[in-house]
């Protein structure tokens, strides 16, 4: 007989459910805003759903509810071997690297890996049910089976912990190096940096260390994945604190809002028919490219709307539906272009970057810099100096 499993619940475990349907949540947003541009948002978006796939196993294993579901077992293993080359390249992209096709051979650990895991999912339920008491190091008699276990044909299994900290270990020294010599380049030190980009990447770094450090301690300390928990927490804090960040940048706080409007349902009961729609793209691109509206600092959503003799409710949808933005990406758009332009020429060389936001509507350096970097992935000065 087949003993019952014990399920776990607790303050751990509700941290870490939270922390994985937050972090899924959030990544949804970051690889949508930004798959066009693939800027360093797009690269943190997958890191997120990354970690919080392994989350997920690892609170299914914490709860003892894999054992409700045995066909995730170790559904995430080969995303151990994806969780650095993501970070990597959402640093080096910090850093202005360009994108190739030859980034995907970052990626052939974790295809390798995936192909391997390959015998284990076709594995009968049984073999799984056993993998997970060893895993959880539970004090429960295995289930006793004849079917032969071909699971792990080459005996690799065992060493994927090793492997992954192996490889977390090589990608840490490479990022420090380019770390340390884009610092030096700048003139500036790892304790002590002026520059918002080169301090951000350094941040984003000693968190991947830290993660790396706790990993260590954790498998050197417990059997197998019992103490798994205490690396998802950390990883939790870095999704709420991520979460926080992004929350208290967001631009939905400029603008009017009813409460709780839905996406989808925000145009559904429009009368305006495809002409209508037409003709008012037209005058708001004549707006935008000939009058330069978004040149204005008081520029909005209202005013817009009313130069054109439009709602703003039709204008909102108009922008929403034809070029798939809010008013606000539609606005620092052409605003971003156009600092481009003035970056580009002679007198953009001898302007302050906070000159270069005022000519283009911006009222403050940081939301112009934000705006900027989240459109090239460059920052206005870095923009300038390449």
């Amino acid at each position: 007989m087949v003993e019952e499993i014990p399920i776990r619940v607790n303050l751990i475990s509700q941290i870490l459910i939270f922390g994985v349907f937050l972090g899924i949540y959030l990544s949804y947003f970051l690889i949508k805003k930004s798959i066009k541009t693939k800027s360093p948002n797009f690269f943190m978006g997958f890191l997120f759903l990354i970690l919080s796939l392994i989350m997920l196993e690892g609170w299914l294993n914490y709860t003892g509810y894999i054992f409700k579901v045995l066909v995730l077992t170790n559904f995430s293993e080969p995303l151990n071997f994806a969780i650095a080359p993501v970070i990597y390249l959402f640093m080096s992209s910090q850093l202005g690297d360009k994108r190739t096709k030859r980034d995907w051979l970052h990626f052939i650990p974790f295809a390798l890996w995936l192909l391997y895991c390959m015998f284990f999912f076709m594995q009968a339920d049984v073999f799984k049910y056993n993998d997970n008491l060893a895993v959880m190091n539970l004090d429960i008699p295995p289930i006793q089976t004849t079917i032969p276990n071909r699971g792990d044909p080459q005996g690799l299994r065992n060493y994927v912990n090793l492997a992954t900290i192996i490889h977390i270990i090589v990608y840490n020294i490479i990022l420090s190096r380019r770390l340390l010599l884009a610092l030096r380049t700048k003139g500036e030190t790892v304790f002590n940096t002026q520059d918002k980009d080169l301090r951000s990447i350094r941040n984003s770094f000693c968190h991947f260390l830290i993660v790396t450090l706790i990993l260590v301690f954790v498998k050197s300390t417990y059997q197998s994945d019992v103490g798994d928990h205490l690396i998802f927490l950390y990883i939790c804090f870095m999704i709420f604190l991520t979460s926080y960040d992004l929350m208290n940048a967001s631009s939905y706080y400029l603008q009017t809002s009813s409460f709780l409007e839905g996406p989808v349902l925000k145009y559904k009961k429009s009368s305006l028919a495809n002409e209508d729609k037409a003709i008012i793209m037209e005058a708001i691109s004549n707006q935008m490219k000939n009058e330069k509206y978004f040149l204005s600092s008081t520029a909005s959503l209202s005013g817009l709307a009313k130069s054109i003799n439009e709602s703003s409710h039709h204008v909102s949808q108009v922008i929403n539906e034809k070029l798939g933005l809010s008013f606000f990406e539609l606005l620092a758009s052409y605003r971003v272009k156009e600092a481009k332009r003035i970056l580009n020429t002679e007198m953009g060389k001898k302007l302050t970057i906070e000159e270069v936001a005022e000519r283009v509507g911006y009222n403050s350096k940081s939301a112009f810099n934000t705006a900027f970097k989240k459109i090239t992935a460059y920052t206005p000065s870095s923009f300038r100096d390449s």
